[in-house]
């Protein structure tokens, strides 16, 4: 048998995944020990996981993809349904292609014509935050390849029912060896063998904003709420933050992230 740790690794998933194709039916463990709810699942599943992976990748949705796998469909069909989605996901992306050349000279337009709304960003204190973290310092053009990993290796560290996932945050802190980063839950119980116990402080004073959608945009939003600090007369003054007011689906088409830079008078 395989702890959910190890079935996660081997298969390149993350444990959120596997909680909610648990939830769904769609891979069930093969054990679920009585006492401590922690999963367990036989190597055999690899080859279902999988599938379900290739699937998912090209687009199936999670209903359609259990009944391609349980109701016996043979091979061949199912590469006829895949053969047939790639058809549709290639037009998709053509179409898509079309619309992003468009959105890209849209943009640049806006850009062009220099007209930033500064009711986007509030400045307002925040309250300082005792997180189950872990830190890393990584190099800037990697950020992205590290956040979401230490999410998940802080929450295979928390109990399963400890119901306290629900304000995660991430600090970064540039550095002469690159971008420091903490990354972690809001967490008041007490310490755990995996993560770090970090203390955040209060601010006083910061200027906030909202990112909307994929998280390869935010730089952009970023730069925005940087440039609108600067002109209302503020400098940093610590680290800035990142906290994910929503961030479930996949493709993160709907999430919501608030940005939070600590700053003082210039």
């Amino acid at each position: 048998m395989l702890s959910i740790g190890a079935f996660a690794q081997i298969g390149q998933v993350t444990h959120r995944m596997l909680r909610h194709w648990d939830t769904a039916g769609l891979l069930v463990p093969a054990h679920v020990d009585e006492f401590n709810g922690y999963r367990s699942y036989d190597p055999s599943q690899l080859e279902r996981l999988h599938r379900i992976v290739a699937l998912r990748q090209l687009g199936f949705g999670l209903e359609h993809v259990g009944t391609i796998l349980d109701e016996g469909i043979d091979a061949d069909r199912i590469a006829e349904m895949l053969r047939s989605r790639r058809a549709e996901v290639e037009r998709e992306h053509r179409i898509a292609a079309e619309r992003l050349v468009d959105v890209e000279r849209r943009l640049h337009l806006i850009e062009s014509e220099n007209r930033m709304s500064s009711a986007e960003f509030v400045e307002k204190s925040l309250p300082a935050v005792r997180l189950a973290a872990r830190t890393a310092t990584v190099p800037v053009e990697e950020i992205g390849l590290h956040v979401g990993p230490m999410f998940d290796a802080v929450e295979a560290a928390l109990p399963d029912a400890c119901g306290l996932l629900d304000i995660p945050i991430a600090e970064y802190l540039l550095t002469d060896d690159g971008m420091h980063l903490t990354v972690g839950y809001a967490y008041a119980g007490e310490p755990i063998d995996g993560v770090e116990i970090v203390e955040l402080p209060a601010v006083e004073s910061s200027v906030c904003g909202i990112h909307l959608g994929a998280m390869s945009g935010i730089r952009d939003t970023w730069h925005a709420l940087h440039a609108e600090m600067l002109a209302r007369g503020f400098v940093p003054s610590g680290p800035c933050r990142e906290l994910y007011v929503r961030a479930v689906s996949e493709d993160q088409a709907d999430w919501v992230t608030e940005l939070q830079q600590p700053v003082v008078r210039g």
